[in-house]
């Protein structure tokens, strides 16, 4: 589901004073829509992700942003990998 900044913040449980720290650190990236930024319920998931690393870990600043990057890393090798078994299933014999 896409919504409106508004409405994430509602979803999301944090305030636009935050969401505009996040959104400069590149926490979030929030798709263009045609009313300014637009958010996923993936942004939801990954905001609630950002307050448990901060209310419940204790990370910092600092150290959120370097998680993050991990975690995204991590999903890139995922989809990576996701796709080699694919392109190995279908028999591909460049690979």
């Amino acid at each position: 589901m896409i919504m409106t900044r508004q409405a994430f913040l509602v979803t999301s449980g944090i305030d636009g004073q935050m969401l505009e720290f996040w959104l400069e650190q590149q926490w979030l990236i929030p798709q263009d829509g045609p009313d300014g930024p637009a958010f996923s319920d993936g942004d939801v998931a990954r905001a609630h992700f950002i307050l448990d690393l901060k209310r419940d870990f204790g990370v910092n600043d600092e150290g959120v942003g370097l998680v993050l990057h991990l975690v995204d890393q991590l999903h890139g090798m995922r989809r990576a990998f996701a796709l080699l078994k694919n392109e190995m299933s279908a028999g591909r014999s460049d690979l």
